[in-house]
């Protein structure tokens, strides 16, 4: 298998090249920041070129603000578009030359706020419904060029990801609840077992993948129980932090925004995804950042 890694990190991209090719994988990383469509564009063309053809593209990149709609500004709205629905599409496009013979697929990592608002998510909701609705316009589109789309909608996972994520409003009570749904085994999933299900998914060519029980539940009562699920929203959004009376604007990370609740017992799955799946610390990545400069 020849796997083509595309991201922002150099460190990162070297770590997880390290732990696949122990696996017999074929890995080559890219750096690249997907937001950037000039340099996403070349990014994938070299890959095209280097490795012949491209079988499967997995658009996977995203990046989460969390707080109340008082909290976010413009570029909070254009940033999160950027990266869940602009960076796709242009990789998409690009790699449309190499992705023409039959069993060629584009796998979309959505969300199933992509599917029901949630709120203190708004930016986010809104990127991830726009590529939703780009990735199931393809999928009838471009059938005819024997090209599938695979929609994938998950719920909460268990990735580690709370800890860089981004906070605004109370950041310390919002990186609370957001870290403890991130846990609960209840109502979130592993990132090894989602991939799996990710992975079966396209090698079957399934349109359509919501993973979690939770969320496949939620969207359900969206679509058969809209009221009602507006009705449930109203209530959570009372019951989430409100704004600050002073500041609130900031962006804090979740290393930035720990608490007596998070990081703690009821945080330990969520916290030992962050160091299973490559979830380096500011401090750890500064450091990278800093020995790369080094080496160059």
């Amino acid at each position: 298998m020849n796997l083509a890694l595309v991201a922002r990190d150099e460190q990162e991209l070297a770590s997880a090249k390290s732990k696949l090719l122990h696996q017999g994988s074929i890995v080559t990383t890219w750096p690249c920041d997907v937001s950037n469509e000039s340099e996403l564009r070349s990014t994938i063309e070299q890959i095209g070129r280097r490795l012949g053809r491209i079988d499967v593209l997995i658009n996977n990149a995203g990046e989460i603000v969390v707080g109340p709609f008082e909290a976010m500004t413009r570029d909070d709205f254009e940033q999160a578009l950027n990266i869940h629905f602009w960076a796709p599409l242009t990789a998409i496009w690009a790699t449309l030359p190499y992705l023409q013979k039959a069993g060629r697929a584009w796998v979309n990592i959505t969300s199933f706020g992509g599917r029901v608002a949630v709120p203190h998510l708004t930016p986010y909701c809104v990127s991830k419904f726009a590529l939703t609705g780009l990735s199931d316009a393809l999928r009838a589109e471009l059938a005819i060029k024997n090209i599938v789309v695979t929609t994938v909608a998950p719920g909460l996972m268990r990735t580690g990801s709370h800890k860089n994520a981004l906070f605004k409003g109370a950041h310390r009570q919002e990186f609370s609840w957001f870290s403890l749904g991130a846990a609960n085994p209840l109502i979130s999933m592993g990132a090894n077992r989602a991939a799996r299900r990710i992975l079966d998914a396209a090698r079957r060519q399934k349109p359509d993948l919501t993973i979690t029980f939770p969320a496949r539940a939620l969207i359900f009562v969206q679509v058969v129980f809209p009221n009602c699920v507006a009705r449930i929203m109203k209530l959570v959004a009372r019951l989430l932090p409100g704004m600050p009376r002073q500041g609130g604007s900031e962006i804090h990370t979740g290393w930035q925004s720990e608490s007596k609740v998070s990081p703690s017992v009821l945080t330990i799955l969520a916290d030992r995804a962050t160091e299973q799946y490559n979830e380096r610390s500011e401090r750890a990545r500064k450091d990278g950042e800093q020995a790369l400069r080094k080496l160059k």
